[in-house]
């Protein structure tokens, strides 16, 4: 039986999609390569990277394009966008779509600075004076466009 595939990157395609993102412009297998080695001890291997972001082109998370004899990739969607579907999915999911629990969790997790609590104020504060009424912008899982093809 075929294991269907995610909509959501696996850390391994999201460890892909912020090295690509880092780079802001399209990149070749190889330059992903060097990024990626740079956090992995023992380094991967170049076919796996390749492997790996085919596969990611297929799932819809990369574009594709020729350039000279190799492929460049870039990242079907900004990187705000993904990272905001990929927070929805695990709120519905995780936490039933309870934000102060997802909240209280993340807290925990990450034991914020004095400033960072600062800041999450702050943040708090401007949705607060912004009114639930509006729509939220990014909230919804995004879907799955065609990137437009790189210039160069």
């Amino acid at each position: 039986m075929v294991r269907p595939r995610a909509e959501q990157p696996t850390p391994a395609e999201l460890e892909i999609l912020k090295a690509l993102w880092e780079r802001e412009g399209p990149a070749t297998v190889r330059d992903v390569l060097e990024v990626v080695n740079l956090k992995h001890d023992p380094p991967r291997a170049y076919t796996s990277v390749m492997s790996l972001m085919n596969v990611m082109v297929e799932k819809g998370l990369l574009g594709r394009f020729p350039r000279g004899r190799a492929f460049v990739y870039v990242p079907a969607e900004p990187r705000d966008r993904t990272l905001r579907s990929l927070l929805g999915e695990t709120l519905e999911r995780a936490y039933s779509g309870s934000a102060s629990l997802l909240v209280a969790h993340l807290l925990d997790q990450s034991s914020p600075s004095a400033e960072e609590l600062d800041q999450i104020r702050a943040l708090l504060d401007a949705y607060e004076v912004r009114g639930s009424s509006e729509i939220k912008e990014g909230g919804a899982p995004c879907k799955r466009s065609r990137p437009k093809r790189p210039r160069g």
